[in-house]
């Protein structure tokens, strides 16, 4: 089955993507040797054995599901403030109607295995559009360390127990959960509402 994807740089459709990582698409290599510097930070090799250090490969594209990227929200212990990150995402290896992709968020939790817990109502209990997945860490939480200093700050030290330990935030793209969207620091109310209420 043969499908089109944009330019990364002029969104024309193509067939063509950099042989390195399999994951970004260009209608000509002068497109790809133009987007070269900023490419290079994110292309990844998809195996042990790549080409150096790129070149751009036409052909069929087969249905083979591709990483997918979305950013969140980090809350770290030892950070002052959240962070943007970027997250990838693993589609299902059958494309299907109405089935997430899974978020690949291991790298973020040192402690162990997170957990995640899905935010659908924000402040005053109003719905969300976008609901929120939150993922964290039970161990740190269990043992009461070490607290978040970012989610202490949001919540200016006013909620009845503490967080503890790393907490990523991940938007989903609508209420129906399908998918994922940006999550952004306009999010950043919702979630000081639920840490509030956090016992």
């Amino acid at each position: 089955m043969t499908s089109s994807y944009p330019c990364t740089l002029c969104c024309r459709p193509t067939t063509m993507w950099c042989s390195r990582c399999q994951r970004a698409w260009y209608c000509s290599a002068q497109h790809l040797e133009t987007d070269w510097p900023r490419h290079r930070r994110e292309c990844l090799a998809s195996s042990a054995i790549t080409p150096a250090p790129y070149q751009l490969v036409a052909g069929t594209v087969s249905m083979v599901p591709q990483l997918v990227t979305v950013t969140g929200l980090l809350f770290s212990p030892e950070q002052e403030r959240p962070h943007v990150v970027t997250v990838h995402c693993q589609p299902a290896q059958l494309p299907q109607q109405g089935v997430c992709p899974t978020p690949l968020v291991q790298d973020f939790f040192t402690d162990s295995q997170p957990q995640s817990v899905v935010l659908t109502q924000g402040l005053n209990g109003d719905s969300l559009r976008f609901p929120l997945h939150l993922f964290y860490c039970p161990i740190s939480l269990a043992r009461g360390a070490p607290v978040n200093r970012a989610i202490y700050r949001i919540t200016s030290g006013a909620a009845p127990k503490a967080w503890c330990g790393p907490v990523l935030v991940l938007k989903f793209n609508g209420s129906r959960k399908q998918g994922y969207s940006d999550a952004s620091t306009n999010d950043l109310p919702a979630l000081s509402a639920y840490f509030l209420n956090y016992k």
